[in-house]
């Protein structure tokens, strides 16, 4: 079978069950008793969990010589974590599966990641095109979630996150069994990742990632809020996803023209704008044109990351390398802001999403300087 057919089944795979848990996640933990700041604090506690998982899990990738053996047992620890949320009760048990849950399916797409860009780095693939089926597989989950929720009690929601948690178990199978970017690993990894533009390079994708903060948690509990249906939620995710397809599709050419810093920077100013008007309306045609912004927060800023890191992580520590940016933008910065948003949420409502856009906003400025700090470095 070819390496970006490979790929592409298990990007699809991975995030049919991320269609099903991202936007619907926080409604089944309300259902489970949870409120704002208690569903806030729960996926801040999964988010920090990645910071000891993730690079542990990508330096054994990268020392293994097998990364599909270690994403299989992630995987399948996943699942186990997800079935064990059936019979869970209160918070405390609920925060301790979720972390586990959280941890281990984070750790999958790192390597994941490091893979993909080693088949590019090599000819046998595109990113971008390889990863553009994970988000269609998310829109079309995220669709059909909306219409199984609909009438139905929030479980639902859990049962469909174990069926496609199991099918990624499956998908993992079909990955080769020895990445084309391992070595033999030479060298400390943190040699190439405490540079002055490396931390800057961080800082950037952390903020912009950050400030998907109180969309990712509360967007669907507001969106409810605010009158719209299961539907309707449903298919407003999945525009969001189709604008950062069509973007995954098309931006290799946008990276080798601006490369990775302006990528960043159009990220962070389509956060600084979306946040805003996601404070200010809940007029549907208003928010049937901002959700097309997913495509900058998103895919912009991701496309700039994965082609930052593998344009500066040696090819032996690229597992390494992609758990650690995963570890700090999605446990150090988004579980800090996702702590902060339960009680923004809770305290202001849809405003909260004003300090998402300052988030954003700083971004920008964090982007443009690392812009600045690599010509510098490579003249």
């Amino acid at each position: 079978m070819p390496v970006p057919l490979r790929l592409s089944l298990f990007y699809a795979a991975f995030f049919l069950a991320g269609g099903v848990q991202l936007p619907f996640w926080p409604v089944w933990l309300a259902s489970r008793g949870l409120d704002a700041a208690q569903i806030g604090a729960l996926l801040a506690l999964g988010q920090w969990a990645k910071i000891a998982a993730n690079p542990f899990t990508g330096a054994f990738a990268d020392r293994s010589g097998d990364p599909r053996r270690v994403m299989l047992l992630l995987s399948a620890v996943c699942l186990a974590g997800y079935l064990l949320c059936v019979p869970a009760r209160g918070f405390f048990a609920l925060a301790v599966l979720n972390a586990l849950t959280a941890a281990a399916l984070a750790s999958i797409l790192p390597i994941g990641d490091s893979m993909a860009l080693a088949a590019t780095r090599h000819g046998k693939a595109d990113y971008g095109r390889v990863r553009v089926w994970g988000t269609l597989a998310f829109i079309a989950a995220t669709l059909v979630g909306g219409r199984i929720l609909a009438g139905r009690g929030a479980d639902v929601i859990l049962y469909l996150v174990i069926a496609l948690t199991a099918l990624n178990l499956g998908s993992c199978l079909l990955l080769p069994r020895a990445a084309t970017h391992l070595n033999a690993v030479r060298g400390p990894a943190w040699r190439s990742m405490l540079t002055r533009r490396h931390l800057l390079f961080l800082a950037t994708a952390t903020l912009i990632n950050a400030s998907h903060s109180v969309y990712y948690a509360f967007g669907t509990l507001h969106w409810q809020a605010q009158g719209f249906s299961d539907s309707t939620i449903a298919w407003l995710w999945a525009e969001g996803a189709g604008a950062e397809a069509v973007f995954f599709f098309l931006g290799a050419g946008l990276v080798a023209r601006w490369g990775p810093a302006k990528l960043l920077a159009l990220g962070g100013a389509a956060g600084v704008v979306r946040w805003t008007a996601l404070a200010l309306t809940a007029d549907l045609r208003l928010l049937v044109i901002v959700q097309l912004l997913h495509a900058g927060t998103l895919a912009a800023a991701h496309l700039g990351a994965m082609h930052y890191l593998s344009r500066s992580i040696p090819a032996e520590h690229a597992a390494t390398g992609q758990a650690v940016f995963s570890a700090v933008i999605g446990g150090a910065g988004y579980g800090v802001v996702l702590l902060a948003s339960g009680w923004l949420y809770g305290s202001f409502g849809g405003a909260a999403y004003f300090a998402m856009a300052g988030i954003a906003g700083v971004a920008v400025l964090s982007a443009l300087l690392l812009g600045r700090v690599t010509a510098v470095t490579n003249s």
